[in-house]
């Protein structure tokens, strides 16, 4: 790939998915694309860029966005968020929605952006069945979105391959949770049933979406310019309820990008919880 290839090629990827690439990644750009140079034959990298311009169906272009978007996940990842999510965050949130009395069921929105193939949005499901002692008592809505089709369509059938489990997986979760099917485990019907699935671009409108108690928005930012950082989390504080909360990856900070949040530090991991407005 020669430098004004990646140029092009670099520049369709950003205008796409909002994922900025730099000269440094020539090679990974080169290594994720090479399969669809064979299966377009296309004899350079310019030329799969015409290909998936002038394509109107625009499969080119969704598979170009499956190839670029790193899938690297696992169910119960770094294991610190889903800790906090039980210690802290849902105990604070409970207290606060339950403290005026109310006839009608306690909703709890939670939204995993970017969930790739499912197993951030599935171990937050696993983490509630565990917490909440009576789901009927609450109206829970959990939405995984990502930009890849392929990702969505892995997260939709919620089957799983004997590594992938075992990736994060305690086996007396994958005993609990889920059923094994040939090769396959798959996760179980009331867990599945609790997650909801949609395509989305995370540099797009919001509108749509809802509102949200708590977001999941770990190792995406990192992909992103500054500018495309703070608008994207201004976004998420948009869409947030008073007092919610907002988790990001350990290497990511929002501090000096959006003032909207507060930084707190629990269980030697911080998160942002947005700030009342007075």
């Amino acid at each position: 790939m020669t430098s004004d290839e990646l140029k092009i090629i670099a520049k369709y990827i950003y205008d796409i998915s909002g994922i900025y690439l730099d000269q440094s990644k020539a090679y990974l750009v080169e290594t994720r694309l090479k399969h669809l140079m064979k299966e377009t034959g296309s004899v350079s990298y310019y030329e799969l860029h015409q290909k998936a311009k002038a394509d109107p169906t625009r499969t080119l272009e969704r598979k170009i966005i499956d190839a670029i978007c790193t899938q690297e996940t696992m169910f119960f990842r770094d294991n610190s968020p889903f800790e906090l999510l039980r210690a802290r965050i849902l105990p604070e949130l409970i207290e606060r929605k339950t403290s005026q009395p109310s006839f009608f069921p306690t909703s709890i929105r939670i939204w995993s952006a970017a969930c790739s193939t499912g197993q951030e949005i599935y171990s937050i499901a696993i983490v509630l069945r565990e917490f909440l002692s009576d789901l009927s008592k609450f109206n829970i809505r959990l939405l995984g979105t990502d930009i890849s089709d392929f990702a969505i369509s892995c997260a939709l059938s919620g089957e799983y391959s004997q590594v992938t489990v075992e990736r994060g997986l305690p086996k007396d979760k994958l005993d609990k949770y889920f059923k094994q099917i040939g090769q396959k485990w798959k996760i179980r019907d009331d867990i599945r049933s609790m997650c909801i699935f949609r395509k989305h671009n995370l540099m797009n409108s919001f509108n749509g979406l809802g509102r949200f108690d708590i977001v999941f928005c770990r190792n995406v930012a990192i992909y992103f310019r500054q500018t495309d950082k703070a608008m994207l989390f201004n976004k998420l504080a948009d869409i947030l309820e008073p007092g919610g909360y907002l988790i990001i990856g350990s290497s990511e900070s929002v501090s000096g990008i959006n003032s909207r949040f507060e930084p707190i530090i629990h269980l030697n991991m911080i998160f942002y919880q947005l700030k009342l407005e007075t």
